[in-house]
Order: structure tokens, then C-alpha cells, then sequence
């Protein structure tokens, strides 16, 4: 009897590249992680597209930050591109609730990026408001947020899914 060694990770379909409608479905907390420059918090925000898989799943897409309102953090330039306006300072000093993400709609620019082990990912490049007049998509009634649920079982599909609704 021979002992078989494979990649057992699942094959997943990759968001496509563009510019597409997304609602804020999570907020997830990373706690302290290593960077190149020390230990950072780090937060990832994840988004359910309104394009869908062939499953007929809207794709899921996260990006990772550092929890910063520097004026030179990723995080910071993406929710002000996101809200369409800068910071208050008393926003900066005082911390801006990440939690008010939920349910917020926008367009998100996706870009695909090879890894090297030859995966293509599915990067938010940015985040820009609601065109006028576009309808908002709903956070799926069968989402469970990631604070909510057995982290061994969250598939980062549609299909698991919340219903918060928090003004923006």
C-alpha cells in the first residue's frame, strides 16, 4: 500500500478583475501579528460581491490591514476613498468604530495578483461609494460573521452569511 501526498486544498474559483458592487458582510479581528516593521493589529474587512460563482455564490473578497488611521495607513486611505471624505481629526484621535462597515455598500476595484505557487488572487485594489442612483445589496440572511461561528468551518463563500444592519 502506497501513502499518497497531494495538495488538498480546495479548487476555488477567483472573484473577477474590475470594478464591482460589494457589501460589507465582516469585520474580523486579527489581533497582534508579525510584520517586517514588528507586531502590527491587523483587521481584515470582507466583502460579498454581486457577481456570482458558477455555484451561483457571490464571490467573497477580504483585504488585510493594519488597524491604523495613520495618514499613511492602506486602511485609511481606503475608507476615506470608500466614504468619500477625509477624517475628522477628532475621528483620528478619538478611533472610528470599524463595526459601522457592516452593511455599507461600494465598488470595489479587484486586481489579480500570481502568487508563487502559481495562484492567482483576487486583491481590492480600492473602494469607491455606490454610483448614484444604484441599488444596495443586503448582506445574505444565512451569512455568519466569522466571531460567530467554528473558524475550522468558514468556507469564505456566500453561503455563510448575517444580517446586521448598521448605518455606514
Amino acid at each position: 500500500m502506497s501513502l499518497m501526498a497531494r495538495d488538498k486544498r480546495p479548487d476555488r474559483e477567483t472573484a473577477p478583475e474590475g470594478l464591482h458592487q460589494g457589501v460589507c458582510c465582516d469585520v474580523v479581528d486579527l489581533g497582534l501579528r508579525q510584520t517586517p516593521w514588528g507586531p502590527k493589529e491587523k483587521v481584515e474587512l470582507r466583502w460579498i460581491l454581486e457577481v456570482s460563482d458558477s455555484k451561483g455564490r457571490g464571490f467573497m473578497v477580504s483585504a488585510r490591514y493594519t488597524n491604523s488611521l495613520n495618514e499613511k495607513a492602506t486602511l485609511r486611505r481606503h475608507l476615506e476613498a470608500w466614504r468619500g471624505k477625509k477624517f475628522t481629526q477628532d475621528e483620528v484621535r478619538n478611533g472610528w468604530d470599524l463595526e459601522k462597515l457592516l452593511s455599507a455598500n461600494g465598488q470595489l476595484q479587484i486586481v489579480h495578483k500570481l502568487g508563487e505557487d502559481g495562484t492567482t488572487f483576487a486583491n481590492v485594489h480600492t473602494i469607491v461609494p455606490l454610483g448614484k442612483g444604484m441599488p444596495k445589496m443586503e448582506i445574505p440572511s444565512s451569512y455568519v460573521r466569522a466571531k460567530d461561528r467554528n473558524q475550522t468551518t468558514a468556507s469564505g463563500h456566500a453561503s455563510d452569511m448575517v444580517e446586521d444592519e448598521v448605518p455606514f
